[in-house]
């Protein structure tokens, strides 16, 4: 039955789009695609953290993107509206903060808050790759033995 849904490039593409959309403030669900994924592919470890890192990453990075538009033209109050504990655990640790991207719901938030802040982009991106990465690697874990 999952025969169609595994085979790549389709089934990596599918993978790639649960993971951005689920780094997004859409609601999305990767690592059950992930697991799914290796289910049927375990073959393919390497190559399904790697493609699910770059979207979750990339769909992190646009959520940042988009704080860091708005911020250009916002009144100077609008961050008030951002939670205050988001702001100041990233004023404190910086892009550092943003290995914990990967965490749901706050992760979100925290995204949006670095862009927000306009934290480096370079920065950002390295930490939010990071955590992300190390995530997808736990839930391939039970693969590692083959």
């Amino acid at each position: 039955m999952l025969d169609g849904l595994t085979a790549a490039p389709a089934g990596l593409a599918g993978l790639f789009i649960s993971a951005f959309l689920s780094a997004t403030l859409l609601p999305g669900n990767s690592e059950v695609a992930m697991l799914l994924w290796l289910r049927a592919r375990p073959d393919t470890l390497w190559l399904a953290v790697l493609v699910a890192s770059l979207g979750n990453t990339l769909g992190s990075l646009s959520t940042f993107a988009l704080a860091w538009r708005l911020s250009r033209n916002a009144s100077a109050d609008a961050g008030g509206r951002l939670s205050p504990r988001a702001l100041a655990w990233l004023r404190r640790h910086g892009s550092l903060a943003l290995l914990l991207a990967w965490l749901p719901i706050v992760g979100d938030g925290l995204c949006f808050a670095a862009g927000w802040l306009r934290l480096p982009a370079w920065s950002a991106g390295l930490a939010i790759l990071a955590g992300k990465t190390f995530r997808y690697i736990l839930i391939g874990a039970p693969w590692w033995a083959g």
